[in-house]
């Protein structure tokens, strides 16, 4: 049976029980969810363009939500943004809007309440259409059900296997360290080694090369993996 990818969230909140709790929700609703902080670290992952929606707390330490937001949308990264603003601050929902975010939640906010703009944003956006690929060289990756297509043949990949092709794709040109791989794909807090890594980008390989693909995951000695052609 052909999976489906489930939608990844980047959760960008500098309080970390909060944001860990929410995390938990999301999870169990069948999201995949990364967490960030602060708002520096919170612009890198955004900027990586792995995820389907990224919800922004405004007031963040080192760089704020607005400021995120703004950069973002500066460098034509067209993610959907839930802005998260205080309670009965109609300035700062204004300004968010204005600068490119697509909906937005007062905090305090109820978990459902979350979930169903998350729901709603996804049908506006177009998230839930299965038919987008990623292309490089002579491959195609359908990050939504996870199918590896070269010509005529193809490949059903794990949810790990796609995230890292994915990522390779998205980042081509650009060698992407192994700790950059653990934070983006196995999550900030996980304890997931270089080992992980190694062995996905093993059977990733091994996949490329039953497919007689002309991309290889080439390996550029303490620094981290590149696709070529």
């Amino acid at each position: 049976m052909i999976g489906v990818r489930l939608m990844k969230i980047l959760y960008v909140e500098d309080e970390k029980y909060m944001a860990r709790a929410i995390e938990k929700v999301l999870r169990k609703n069948n999201y995949t969810v990364d967490l960030a902080f602060d708002g520096e670290d919170g612009l890198d992952y955004a900027l990586t363009d792995l995820y389907d929606i990224i919800i922004l707390d405004i007031m963040l330490p080192k760089k704020d939500g607005i400021s995120v937001l703004q950069e973002m949308r500066r460098q034509g990264l067209e993610t959907p943004v839930i802005l998260l603003t205080a309670k009965g601050e109609t300035e700062d929902k204004v300004i968010g809007l204005d600068s490119g975010a697509d909906d937005y939640l007062a905090k305090p906010f109820q978990a459902e309440e979350l979930l169903a703009r998350l729901r709603a944003l996804a049908r506006r956006k177009g998230q839930l259409v299965h038919d987008n690929l990623l292309s490089y060289g002579d491959i195609a990756l359908n990050p939504h059900t996870l199918d590896l297509f070269q010509g005529d043949r193809s490949f059903h990949l794990t949810l790990k296997e796609s995230q890292l092709l994915e990522l390779l794709i998205k980042n081509r040109g650009i060698t992407v360290s192994s700790s950059t791989i653990i934070e983006k794909i196995w999550g900030y807090d996980s304890e997931a080694e270089d080992s992980h890594v190694r062995v996905h980008v093993s059977f990733l390989r091994k996949k490329l090369a039953l497919l007689d693909s002309e991309v290889k995951i080439q390996s550029i000695r303490g620094v981290g993996y590149i696709l070529n052609v």
